[in-house]
């Protein structure tokens, strides 16, 4: 039997308590969700994407909370991980690369969407037009697809004699590789030279891919512009170069680690626009926007 003493003090340890559980509900920071298709090694992309944020104002613990999902190419995990999203009610979502901004899209209609994307939202139907986005979504196109061409031309231009191009994608990531893969096509048959089509969306499949470029005798190799792919840039380095086949890829990260050549945009800085662009739907959506008039002017007689 409880003596009454000491069921006075367990209900007014219990009463103590109350308060702070609610404090703590109450104080409980909005979410940022922030998807990307590359690897947690690339932490310095969630670094700069914090710097995007901070431009604004939103910093991380300070207001809000980022919660960062690291796909390492793994897209077919965005299903689950957007009804995730969409069930905790975070205040907005952000993503590089086409499939995270798709998935988010059809996994709802009013959470605020800003993504990066290398080819055209339009195109994509992520937005109704680049003047006027509408809907949900918003963001920037880095222009990592349009320049395929142009890498292409490049590596002609460097390797002349370069007849057989392997050109690898992610299979993944769909929308990039039907775009890489059909801008590809267009501008070999424009140069007299022949592209071969190799798909790794794992570790194991880069391998592979390397034994078909070796079998097949590839002259050279032009790496898509891809999340995953981005993120082994080591392994395809190294192992391009000991079977000593030069490399185009899309990004500086790609030469650093030993690629022969890149042509795109400057990765961190999509970021880090990603992260601008997710504290101005931030603020939004904390602060509602209010009716800012001028006054009419006054009639003179």
């Amino acid at each position: 039997m409880i003596r009454r003493r000491d069921f006075i003090t367990l209900l007014g340890g219990a009463a103590a308590a109350w308060p702070l559980a609610a404090r703590a509900q109450q104080t409980a920071l909005p979410v940022v969700g922030f998807v990307s298709g590359r690897s947690p090694d690339d932490s310095r992309y969630g670094a700069a994407f914090r710097k995007g944020l901070s431009t604004s104002g939103a910093i991380e613990g300070q207001g809000l909370t980022v919660e960062y999902r690291w796909l390492d190419g793994q897209y077919d995990q965005l299903p689950v991980l957007m009804a995730d999203l969409v069930r905790r009610r975070v205040a907005v979502i952000a993503g590089v690369g086409a499939p995270i901004p798709l998935a988010a899209k059809a996994a709802t209609a009013s959470i605020p969407i800003v993504f990066a994307v290398a080819e055209d939202p339009v195109r994509l139907g992520l937005v109704a037009s680049l003047a006027r986005p509408g809907a949900n979504a918003t963001g920037i196109n880095f222009l990592s697809v349009e320049v395929v061409a142009k890498r292409l031309n490049l590596l002609h231009e460097l390797l002349p004699r370069a007849t057989r191009i392997a050109v690898l994608v992610n299979p993944t990531n769909a929308t990039n590789t039907d775009s890489t893969l059909r801008d590809a096509s267009e501008t070999a048959r424009a140069l007299g030279i022949q592209i071969h089509a190799l798909k790794a969306s794992t570790v194991g499949e880069v391998d592979a891919a390397f034994a078909t470029m070796v079998r097949n005798q590839a002259d050279a190799l032009f790496v898509g512009a891809d999340g995953f792919l981005a993120s082994r840039r080591v392994q395809i380095a190294i192992t391009a170069a000991r079977h000593g086949i030069p490399t185009v890829a899309a990004g500086r990260d790609e030469v650093e680690a030993g690629a022969l050549i890149s042509y795109g945009t400057d990765t961190e800085d999509v970021y880090r626009q990603v992260g601008d662009y997710a504290s101005r739907a931030f603020s939004r959506v904390r602060s509602p926007l209010k009716c800012r008039c001028n006054r009419p002017a006054s009639s003179s007689s």
